[in-house]
């Protein structure tokens, strides 16, 4: 079985839609027919990106400014998403810190648990039942191939990727059977532009140009793998070496290895 075709009335919801890869999900979903929920914090963006989709695919597109990584706001859109017609969910939003993490703001730190974990369980819980009683349904989960080892000076967003790899690939196993399509997006680095020498971030200038993928192909391999109900989805070079490392390397090695490359991105 295939993912629900597009109606009036259901929905593709994108989660981290403003910008990278959210962004190219949603142009993927909508070039494919679906009417869109985007979610991100920045309602500007947000907006401007509904015009657009809604004119270049003749699709509804409707936009929810929240922070996911706030429960008094995340939780009336998972209230809202357990009443809707959802086909498919991207859980895509995401936010990673770099540096030991006894150093970094707590208090970020606990928001990115929550919007890499938390909010991943909450939104999937409000559309699954949904899902399931139609017989149809795809969940895309934006994990990472950091997600598959221990990461020092990028211990909070591994974990709450490790959670969210897991979680994904677990749910999958559950669900078999009933129609609902459980895929993991597990990426290394994922380039929405070519960035100005100048204006590089200090990622962009470590790792080299033949290893990034660009946000456009990301979507469109990752919705295809939706469709098929692949397990998991690993584009790119360094997303593959990493998760193969993260898999099949002995930890006492990839570890230290991982956490000093990490420690540059931390500055």
């Amino acid at each position: 079985m295939s993912l629900p075709s597009p109606t009036a009335d259901n929905r593709a919801v994108v989660t981290g839609a403003s910008s990278g890869i959210g962004t190219a999900l949603a142009a993927e979903l909508a070039a494919r027919g679906y009417s869109l929920i985007l979610v991100a914090r920045r309602a500007e963006r947000l907006a401007e990106l509904a015009q657009r989709l809604s004119l270049a695919h003749d699709v509804t597109v409707e936009v929810r400014p929240v922070d996911l990584s706030d429960r008094t706001q995340r939780g009336p859109l998972a209230e809202e998403l357990a009443t809707r017609d959802v086909a498919v969910l991207c859980n895509n939003a995401g936010v990673a810190t770099f540096g030991t993490v006894a150093e970094l703001d707590p208090s970020y730190e606990r928001a990115q648990l929550e919007l890499n974990a938390v909010a991943v369980h909450d939104l999937t819980l409000a559309v699954l039942p949904g899902m399931i009683a139609a017989g149809a349904g795809g969940i895309l989960i934006s994990g990472s191939a950091a997600g598959n080892m221990p990461i020092p000076n990028n211990a909070t967003y591994a974990a709450s990727k490790a959670f969210a790899n897991t979680f994904c690939e677990s749910l999958r196993g559950e669900v078999k059977g009933s129609g609902v399509h459980v895929t993991l997006l597990a990426p290394g680095p994922v380039r929405t532009e070519v960035p100005d020498p100048a204006d590089a971030s200090l990622v962009e200038r470590v790792v080299p140009d033949f290893m990034w993928v660009s946000s456009q192909y990301t979507a469109k391999v990752s919705v295809d793998a939706l469709v098929r109900n692949k397990m998991r989805v690993v584009p790119g070079l360094i997303s593959k070496g990493m998760s193969a490392a993260g898999q099949y390397g002995p930890r006492a090695l990839t570890a230290p290895v991982a956490g000093a490359f990490y420690k540059r991105l931390g500055g």
